[in-house]
């Protein structure tokens, strides 16, 4: 696995568990951080990744609402929710990261930690976005 991969798979731990206690993300932060115990490019990544997830917020789940057909972000599992949210935040706000190549490695996240449907549903709403939106 490459390290750009394992940023982006640290990051979605990191949205995870944020999810259950969103107090003091700084500091969660910093303490993830030192456990995942990895390179500190892998790590400078994830933090990118995650800053500019919790600096668009609102846009991407706009972005994720428009494009999930009869889905509510609140009845999307944790999980697919996301791997949305990271790769919707990749695809609007990093620009050097080819749109394909962000879609393809969300996919292949979300077959490591998703449901069975998982990969497909992140495909079309990332693909919807990428089409639609850049």
């Amino acid at each position: 696995m490459g390290k750009r991969r394992g940023a982006r798979e640290l990051a979605l731990k990191f949205l995870y568990q944020i999810e259950f206690n969103p107090a003091d993300r700084e500091a969660q932060l910093k303490q993830f951080c030192e456990r995942a115990d990895v390179d500190s490019e892998i790590t400078e990544f994830m933090k990118v990744l995650i800053n500019k997830v919790f600096t668009g917020t609102e846009e991407v789940d706009k972005k994720i609402k428009q494009f999930s057909d009869h889905w509510e972000l609140e009845r999307m599992s944790m999980v697919d929710r996301n791997i949305l949210r990271l790769g919707i935040s990749e695809l609007l706000f990093e620009t050097y990261t080819p749109p394909k190549v962000v879609i393809n490695e969300a996919v292949e996240i979300a077959k490591k930690f998703g449901s069975e449907d998982s990969p497909d549903f992140v495909n079309g709403i990332l693909d919807k976005v990428f089409k639609e939106t850049l």
